[in-house]
């Protein structure tokens, strides 16, 4: 029997949403192993003086509990 445990985190970027899930992905991959998707949950952004600052993408990844 497998059970898929959940986390959620947002990632940020300077340069686009895509990239600020990629960087939480890569931080969760230092720890987590058994990844097996993530579903995008938000994307926000920061403006400063009318422009992105930053890019913040909330992600739910997915992973299996092993034994």
């Amino acid at each position: 029997m497998a059970v898929i445990k959940t986390i959620d985190l947002v990632g940020v970027s300077t340069d686009s949403w895509r990239d600020a899930a990629n960087k939480a992905l890569e931080e969760a991959g230092k720890t987590l192993r058994g990844i097996e998707g993530f579903d995008v949950l938000e994307t926000s952004a920061v403006v400063e003086e009318n422009r992105i600052a930053e890019y913040h993408t909330h992600i739910r990844i997915r992973f299996r509990i092993t034994r």
